[in-house]
């Protein structure tokens, strides 16, 4: 049994929780889930990012406190992930008082270890990212994300000395020593070596950014705020068994490319510096459209998880996000296909399965769950590309895997006409439902990760046909004739 840690970025409480957030956290509690079940011992974190100018600026505007406008929204985000039946560790909020005692603390042994110093800096300064650009990082002079010109600012700051660690972490990514995946993420960080990456500003004055921690060694400044969110996956839940998922566990960092640069360079090369351990993987998920377009507040075009869970239930909106396309890769999605996807592959390919076997189980009381050969060797093929796909994080894989083994028993179905084989020959007719029931209870297994209740509820229906006279099939999925 090994120890690993899951992390998905923390999320900024400035906004809702829309399916962009809700694809990364599912993938970690799928994650977690499924390592479980190989015997793991998982730590899975998840959080929100709680300071900084926008908060500030936001809680002015409403007359109220950044710290009214941080409990309010990251309530909001643990509803969401309830909703969802995400089933996290820890919860972390960068407010905590044990992640500040741990921030300061980390500050601190970088400032021991001669890691930062204090200089002058002028730059372009994008509020909304709540970082420096450079005027390469411009598209007609303007934040190419926020649409809005930076100001340009003038300020005596901390600097860390990124540029002393970069060959260091350069090595440790192309030897897959801190693995970035899938490939071409790798390849874009090591691309991003070749820019003149300079040492980065670790602390505000604050004056201009008062609604962060204290830098211990300077009161008159605040902890920039990406260096205070990225601690959250350093300090976790404060004890010293989290600790320990650093000191002798895997560590996999999940994020979307748009963070790339401060996960890949910034996070391991502060790591390096203070002497600590480094992630073990940081794999690196596409960005969604929707209906074509990029999500955006203009546009309105944000889908609220909350509002899919209203319309489908929670386990079926958990398949309908991780079976739009790969997690490595990006991706549309089109919200008019739900519905589609939720009668073609729930209600009419598992739910209909399950019922379709367990009402002729239950009407011919078959009371085994053996296998012939061909069968096993199928179940046993699925399950061996199944683990693989999981192993190396490709769930929308693994669920195509599963959904074949669905299409398998159908056409089995088809082709054996239990129905014509009950007046014709009985033992033959035990030993396809037989088959059947045994797939079926396979089929449970591999959906645990995605689908827990519906999981459980197949294993409990197979229980009751296999011990009650009275076994019954549920409806699983009920279709869905209109939205």
């Amino acid at each position: 049994m090994k120890k690993i840690l899951i992390t998905t970025p923390i999320y900024y409480v400035n906004d809702k929780p829309h399916i962009g957030h809700a694809y990364t956290t599912l993938a970690a509690d799928v994650l977690t889930r499924f390592f479980r079940l190989q015997k793991n011992e998982v730590f899975f974190l998840t959080g929100t990012d709680e300071h900084g100018a926008k908060i500030a600026e936001a809680a002015q505007k409403l007359g109220v406190t950044p710290k009214e406008i941080c409990d309010k929204n990251s309530e909001i985000f643990k509803i969401a992930w309830k909703n969802l039946g995400i089933n996290y560790n820890h919860f972390i909020r960068t407010t905590d008082k044990i992640h500040e005692e741990k921030v300061k603390e980390f500050l601190e042994i970088l400032k021991k270890k001669n890691a930062v110093y204090e200089k002058e800096y002028e730059g372009l300064y994008c509020v909304g990212c709540e970082k420096f650009l450079t005027e390469k990082d411009l598209v007609d002079g303007k934040c190419p994300d926020h649409k809005t010109v930076p100001k340009t600012i003038s300020e005596k700051n901390y600097f860390f000395k990124l540029t002393e660690y970069l060959a260091e972490v350069k090595k440790l990514i192309e030897k897959d020593k801190l693995e970035i995946n899938p490939e071409r993420a790798k390849n874009e960080v090591l691309g991003l070596f070749s820019q003149n990456l300079d040492d980065f500003s670790v602390s505000r004055q604050k004056e201009r950014v008062s609604w962060g921690i204290d830098l211990p060694f300077d009161k008159n400044q605040t902890i920039y705020v990406w260096v205070d969110a990225l601690l959250n996956y350093y300090t976790g839940n404060g004890t010293k068994e989290f600790e320990e998922f650093w000191q002798k566990g895997e560590v996999i960092h999940l994020l979307a490319k748009d963070i790339l640069k401060f996960h890949a360079i910034f996070w391991p090369a502060m790591l390096i510096a203070a002497g600590r351990n480094l992630p073990a993987k940081e794999f690196i998920h596409g960005f969604f459209t929707i209906n074509g377009q990029k999500m955006s507040k203009t546009l309105g075009n944000f889908i609220d998880p909350n509002d899919l869970v209203n319309k489908f239930g929670t386990e079926p909106t958990r398949y309908l996000l991780l079976s739009q396309f790969p997690l490595s890769q990006d991706g549309d999605v089109k919200e008019e296909k739900f519905a589609e996807k939720y009668n073609s592959d729930l209600a009419n390919g598992l739910g209909n399965l399950v019922a379709r076997v367990l009402t002729l189980i239950n009407k011919y009381s078959i009371k085994e769950t053996k296998a012939d050969k061909e069968t096993e060797k199928k179940i046993k093929e699925t399950k061996e590309i199944y683990r693989k796909d999981m192993q190396e994080f490709r769930l929308f894989e693994a669920l195509e895997e599963t959904w074949k083994l669905i299409g398998f028993c159908d056409k089995y179905i088809e082709e054996n006409k239990p129905w014509e084989l009950v007046k014709t020959d009985k033992k033959k007719l035990e030993h396809v439902l037989s088959n059947l029931l045994y797939c079926i209870s396979e089929i449970a297994d591999l959906i645990n990760p995605f689908l827990p209740q519906t999981s459980e509820k197949i294993k409990n229906q197979i229980q009751e046909s296999q011990t009650s006279q009275a076994g019954k099939s549920e409806i699983l999925f009920p279709r869905i004739d209109k939205i």
